[in-house]
């Protein structure tokens, strides 16, 4: 029997993969792991990305006992290269749902000699399953998640039990220093975090607790599967636990709404937000990505971004609308400073989420929610522990006085506010309602 290849992308892990079941199942065992470093993907992400998938790829290789092969290059001439070089029977893949994704695939499959088979997705319900009594995809979320929970999911599936991984000629893998990555360390933070999911529902929105599972990260790289995450939750009983499922619901929402509407990763979903005003990217845009808006709560949050490639939900929510409607800036910019930042940029949740805040994408937030960025902060770092931790100048201020220096004498080498929140929400809703009104 030929053997076959593995080609991994987002499903860095040997446990709950039925593509890898499916090659192991097709070859007798005898499996070839290959990763892809495509120059669309690589060329286009930023440090924290690349430092945490060179990671990852260095604890999937260690777990196959070092034999996992990186090549560079176009997976349309890559794949079919390789597969021809050993002489394999087929290629298998986790499908892919990304507007490039299926484009490549595509080419690969016409490239290559013998079949590309997916099995499986990244997502607990792959993108196009769930679908209304008219047979039409869900636009609102609500309804999709009563959908999506009645549907239910497959049971996780065991790492299989024997592989005879082959070895060829590859790049050597990149160097990191990036801890915690991996299967393994994905279970192990995912297990301890499951302690105290309880209490997801009563503090998800505190940046200054710390107390999110931050599993968007492995979720990411596909170290563990969103099935065995809802295994694990379906033997918890707590508001906590349910608060969690419905966010890895929106997590396969977005990707759901991706995989329909390919042009939404930069465009918005509501074509009247096309005739919206905005302002061309400058002083301010670069105010707000190095942290220095002078409104505190905002800039703690980037300056998390540019330290950690990491960032609060609340808070990804706060900084996103102060870009788009305190500095009137289009979404797609601050959506793009977002996939470079990010060790968890995924293109789906994070273009549907900007757009999401920016209240031109399917069941948005409408237009004229504006958060205040002084309001948030008091109300979500009540004590201004968050704000002190990430703005240094700030921290002889005390408790919530962080979120207003200006009143409490200001400090020294923090910016003044660049804008006037009220005069800058009044201006975004002229904005809106000039489209509004047609």
């Amino acid at each position: 029997m030929a053997p076959a290849v593995m080609w991994f992308r987002r499903d860095l892990r040997l446990a709950d993969n039925p593509a890898l079941l499916d090659a192991v199942a097709a070859s007798d065992g005898r499996v070839l792991g290959l990763f892809v470093l495509d120059p669309q993907l690589w060329d286009r992400a930023g440090d924290p990305r690349r430092e945490r998938l060179a990671a990852s790829l260095r604890r999937l290789s260690d777990s196959i006992g070092g034999r996992l092969v990186v090549r560079r290059g176009d997976p349309a001439i890559v794949v079919p290269a390789l597969a021809e070089e050993i002489g394999v029977a087929s290629v298998h893949i986790s499908a892919d749902y990304g507007p490039y994704g299926q484009r490549r695939d595509k080419e690969v499959e016409a490239s290559l000699k013998c079949p590309l088979v997916a099995t499986g997705s990244p997502y607990a319900i792959a993108p196009g399953r769930i679908l209304n009594q008219q047979n039409r995809p869900y636009q609102v979320f609500t309804p999709y998640f009563r959908a999506w929970l009645e549907h239910g999911w497959r049971r996780p599936v065991d790492a299989p039990a024997k592989v005879g991984w082959l070895e060829a000629d590859g790049e050597d893998l990149l160097e990191s220093a990036v801890e915690g990555a991996g299967e393994q360390g994905a279970h192990e933070h995912w297990h301890e975090y499951l302690d105290q999911v309880a209490r997801y529902d009563d503090e998800r929105d505190r940046p200054d607790l710390d107390s999110t599972s931050r599993m968007s990260i492995p979720l990411k790289y596909g170290e563990i599967h969103p099935r065995t995450m809802l295994a694990d939750l379906a033997r918890k009983r707590s508001r906590g636990a349910d608060a969690y499922r419905r966010e890895l619901a929106w997590r396969e929402f977005c990707a759901d709404l991706l995989a329909r509407h390919p042009d939404a990763a930069w465009k918005p979903l509501r074509p009247e937000f096309e005739r919206m005003e905005y302002d061309d990217p400058g002083a301010l845009f670069d105010a707000w990505r190095q942290g220095r808006t002078g409104y505190p709560f905002v800039d703690a949050g980037m300056r998390q971004l540019a330290e950690t490639g990491f960032l609060h939900n609340r808070v990804r929510m706060v900084v996103a609308s102060f870009l788009v409607k305190d500095l009137h800036v289009h979404w797609k910019f601050g959506a793009r400073w977002f996939m470079r930042s990010l060790r968890d940029g995924d293109l789906a949740s994070n273009s549907l989420n900007w757009q999401w805040v920016a209240g031109c994408g399917a069941d948005a937030a409408p237009y004229f929610r504006i958060f205040n960025p002084v309001g948030q902060g008091q109300k979500f770092d009540p004590d201004g522990a968050y704000v002190r931790r990430w703005v240094p100048e700030l921290r002889d201020l005390d408790g919530g006085a962080v979120h207003e220096p200006w009143k409490h004498g200001g400090a020294d080498g923090y910016s003044d506010p660049v804008v006037d929140h009220a005069d800058a929400r009044r201006e975004a809703l002229r904005r809106y309602d000039a489209i509004r009104k047609g």
